[in-house]
């Protein structure tokens, strides 16, 4: 696991870096929550709470025919 160096004992800054990186090493939400130890749910409010960007801008979204999933599914 690496090490996060923060930069000053701001608790808020520290949640938000911390959830931030596990967004980005996990690459989903499930996977990020399954790192920092709670829940999706959990993470989800996080996200919210710190106006963190998820999915982040620029990050291609899967789409209908790359997913395989049925369109209508979807509806």
């Amino acid at each position: 696991m690496a090490q996060l160096i923060l930069d000053e004992f701001n608790l808020e800054k520290a949640e938000r870096r911390l959830c931030v990186e596990a967004l980005a090493s996990a690459g989903n939400i499930v996977g990020a929550a399954a790192l920092l130890g709670i829940t999706r749910h959990a993470l989800k409010r996080r996200i919210i709470k710190l106006a963190i960007e998820w999915p982040q801008r620029g990050a291609s979204r899967p789409t209908v025919a790359s997913t395989g999933v049925n369109a209508g599914l979807l509806r």
